[in-house]
């Protein structure tokens, strides 16, 4: 087979695997164990479909394809082993429960994890990315499901290779029933002389089962940014790898006792999301009448899908509608069965990271008596008490809890549609200042602030429209919110902030839009309002103030289709160009990344910088540039030169 025929088998592999990850959570699989572990698998594999799409494209545009099929064979058929051993875990895990499944078993089940994501990790590791021209947006992306893969692999045990092997090859080989643990379970006795070393022994044996367990991997990945303000300090995006941990010594020497752990509470199927198979925050209504939670199916329909994906039909509207009944029910779920709430506030005490407590100061009836005044009939008493909100919430963490935990926030949002300006400005920027503390932004997005906030960035004072888009970047450095807020429609809003606004107003723009900008789904929103041409206009722009943020934007959306078109169609590859010779060397550095996404794959693009003198300021930025601009000017170079050997034959 070819590599584009293996390309396609592995793609159809990848929808293979989700498609058996949402059945495991299916209404036929009450009480599966290892549900958890099933989904972090599934959604580490859909990752993976952006990197296969980039080869595929990259073999139907080559034109030389004689030593790539050799090259590649090893990489494609490492990793359509991987995902066939994956189908077959999936459907093995989801045939088993944890009321009737013995110790054995749970173990088992735990070293086929291991021997999977062990697999897929070393298959991935194999991938010949600079022979397939993979962008790097998607070449990171894919780094960070092999780190979540090693560190995955790590926290199931520590089994050698060979032996991971071994367990690979029976899962492969086995027929899926009930009495492949018992023999998959004695097999792994064989190796090693006969036994299992006693580390492994009791980390295996401290495997959770439920579906209500922590992941054993990294299942969390977030975005922080620095936000402008009133400099023109770059807003730089960082990956943070928040790894799950049930904080139990499961060594050795601890004893069985202390080891067992307490029957896990089974969440009720209806509570879950048939997407993600966890518990719902916000649960929406679609037009099937399916119940989902909302960030999935948003980004559900923002990848093109127009059917529900429970039942397959074809989804006549996309409305999501809020389902109060259910989240109440869920919520006081929660509170029965002692499930921590996201304030996690109790008696004075606010709940650490680290699982210790701390007093909250502050005078919390002096807040709460501020709060009632916030409902007042009076325009006045109103205002008054937004603006001693707003005051107090920038004060310090203790009051940001306090105002929360008063119940401040839902009227707080009501008041985002006042017709008085002041009170609309205080209580705009008093949500911006609750939104510092991570706990308050999942009461704003589940008190449905995001539409009154977007009207504020439509029609509100300047002052309000900034701290609207200030609020707009704090609650998107959650993953989920980027996908809820970029299909509010707030990012049109943004464009036009982003264009007409103050220097505050257009620095905040950008920050948010950067950061809403790194979900692949809210690139073409972005670009389809007009960003394109709003941040030419920022690049040209005699007073320079906002070229480093028009560049970091661009540069994240330059790998996306619609943007490369836009961008040079707005005849952008000139002030680039020259931004090599002229920029600051961050600039540069942005500058040659944004044309090297715009040329790879594209002789046109490439043609076009070098009859516009692109060579000489990319030699001497390989020379002399940053580490980053070094490696992308020698990369375009590389181009450049290829073209020219291409054209003279």
């Amino acid at each position: 087979m070819d590599v584009t025929g293996e390309v396609l088998l592995v793609l159809e592999l990848v929808g293979e695997v989700t498609a058996a990850g949402i059945a495991v959570g299916g209404g036929g699989n009450d009480g599966v164990s290892f549900r958890k572990d099933c989904t972090d698998l599934v959604r580490k594999i859909s990752l993976l479909s952006h990197l296969l799409e980039e080869i595929r494209e990259f073999r139907a545009a080559s034109a030389t394809s004689d030593d790539v099929d050799v090259e590649s064979e090893s990489w494609s058929s490492d990793l359509v082993v991987a995902l066939r051993a994956a189908k077959r875990l999936l459907s093995l895990a989801g045939s088993f429960r944890s009321k009737s499944s013995s110790d054995g078993t749970t173990r088992r089940i735990a070293s086929l994890f291991q021997s999977v994501t062990w697999k897929l990790e070393k298959a991935l590791s194999s991938i010949p990315y600079d022979h397939f021209d993979i962008s790097e947006e998607v070449q990171e992306q894919v780094e960070l499901v092999r780190s979540q893969l090693r560190r995955a692999t790590e926290r199931y045990g520590s089994l050698n290779s060979k032996m991971l092997s071994h367990v690979l090859a029976q899962l492969l080989n086995e027929e899926i029933d009930q009495q492949l643990g018992n023999r998959l379970i004695r097999s792994l006795h064989i190796q090693n002389n006969g036994s299992i070393d006693s580390e492994v022994s009791s980390k295996m044996g401290a495997v959770p089962e439920s579906n209500g367990s922590k992941s054993h991997g990294v299942n969390i990945i977030s975005y922080k940014s620095k936000r402008l303000g009133n400099t023109s300090d770059h807003s730089e995006a960082c990956l943070v790898i928040d790894i799950d941990a049930d904080g139990q010594d499961n060594s050795p020497n601890k004893s069985l006792d202390e080891i067992k752990k307490p029957d896990p509470i089974a969440i009720p199927d209806d509570f879950l999301c048939p997407i993600s198979l966890e518990l719902m925050r916000d649960p929406v209504i679609v037009a099937t009448g399916q119940t989902y939670e909302r960030s999935f199916i948003q980004r559900w329909i923002d990848s093109g899908n127009a059917t529900c994906p429970k039942t397959q039909q074809k989804l006549e509207n996309f409305t999501l509608t809020p389902n109060y009944v259910l989240r109440s029910l869920i919520t006081q779920w929660c509170a029965k069965h002692n499930i921590e709430q996201p304030t996690g506030l109790t008696n004075g005490k606010i709940k650490k990271s680290d699982g210790s407590f701390r007093d909250v100061s502050g005078d919390i009836a002096a807040i709460q008596a501020l709060v009632r005044k916030l409902s007042s009939r009076s325009v006045e008493e109103r205002r008054t008490a937004a603006a001693e909100i707003r005051s107090l919430s920038k004060r310090s963490t203790d009051n940001r809890i306090l105002i929360a935990e008063s119940g401040g926030i839902p009227i707080l949002v009501n008041l985002l549609t006042s017709e008085d300006v002041l009170t609309q400005e205080n209580a705009v920027t008093s949500i911006l200042n609750l939104s510092i503390y991570e706990n308050n932004k999942g009461l704003i997005m589940l008190a449905g602030a995001i539409p009154s906030i977007v009207q504020v960035l439509r029609n509100g004072s300047m002052e309000a429209r900034e701290n609207a888009a200030a609020t707009l970047f704090s609650l998107s450095l959650g993953d989920e919110n980027k996908i809820i807020i970029g299909a509010s429609g707030a990012i049109p809003v943004l464009v036009v902030l982003l264009q007409d606004g103050s220097t505050r107003g257009k620095k905040d723009a950008a920050t948010a839009l950067f950061n809403l900008c790194i979900y692949q789904g809210n690139k073409g929103r972005a670009i389809r309002a007009g960003i394109i041409s709003a941040l030419l206009k920022m690049l040209t722009d005699p007073s320079n103030c906002m070229v480093d943020e028009a560049l970091t934007i661009m540069s994240v959306l330059a790998s996306h289709h619609e943007a490369k078109v836009a961008i040079v169609k707005a005849s952008t590859i000139p002030v680039l160009i020259d931004l090599l010779r002229t920029g600051l060397p961050r600039n540069k550095e942005n500058a040659a990344a944004i044309l090297l996404a715009l040329c790879k794959r594209d002789s046109d693009n490439l043609g076009c910088i070098s009859r516009l003198g692109a060579v000489i300021p990319l030699t001497e930025l390989a020379k002399s540039g940053t580490e980053r601009a070094k490696r992308k000017a020698t990369s375009l170079l590389e181009h450049l030169r290829k073209l020219q050997q291409f054209q003279q034959v």
